[in-house]
């Protein structure tokens, strides 16, 4: 009888030991297994001017003034010098601490460069992003001087320029305006800085004289 209950107690005991090893494998093989979210990619955080200070730009070879950030710096658009006497009102609103410009050209409106052709230019320029772009907004705009009317382009997705303009008076004056960034297009990481100098290129608009 004694020999009976003494093998039962080593039957419970080995019982209990099997079962604790069995749970100590279990928790630990739970323990290993962790929930994975995949994260989005990261962008550097961009320290954008808390205050917009304008300036003019008023150049005597130029048929128009404009007002421009006092971040910004201003380019010729070239170095070559047959090209920029041909064509003198070419240049780039800089902005250097944010790898950043508005590309600016002037043309006159004559019998060579006439308005629907300057406008169709533009347009096919614009529109080349499509490729890359998500969609193109047009929206008409129009300057504080009563004879400055145009087009914004707003190109979304990862297309080389998120914002783009013609101004025009439809009689002497046509200027064409894209804002680019010296990095490759990223519609996620360049969104916040073509968020921000759109409100310049606005101003831009906005502030343009003929003259």
């Amino acid at each position: 009888m004694k020999l009976i209950k003494h093998l039962q107690l080593i039957f419970i005991r080995n019982n209990i030991i099997s079962l604790s090893y069995y749970l100590i494998i279990l928790l630990i093989a739970t323990s290993c297994k962790e929930s994975y979210t995949p994260k989005r990619p990261g962008y550097f955080r961009i320290d954008f001017p808390a205050e917009r200070i304008y300036t003019s730009y008023d150049c005597s070879d130029c048929p128009f003034v404009f007002e421009y950030p006092t971040y910004a710096q201003i380019q010729k658009d070239s170095n070559n010098v047959e090209e920029m006497h041909n064509h003198p009102c070419w240049f780039n609103v800089v902005f250097p601490e944010y790898k950043g410009k508005i590309y600016l050209s002037y043309t006159k409106i004559d019998n060579t460069n006439p308005l629907d052709k300057l406008i169709k230019d533009s347009y096919k320029l614009t529109f080349k992003h499509t490729v890359k772009a998500d969609y193109i907004d047009e929206t008409p705009v129009r300057g504080k001087q009563a004879n400055v009317t145009g087009i914004m382009y707003d190109v979304g997705g990862n297309a080389a320029s998120g914002v783009q303009f013609y101004l025009t008076d439809s009689s002497k004056h046509f200027l064409r305006g894209s804002l680019y960034f010296y990095a490759s297009p990223n519609a996620d990481s360049i969104a916040p800085s073509v968020q921000y100098f759109r409100k310049d290129v606005e101003h831009i608009i906005e502030s343009i004289k003929w003259r």
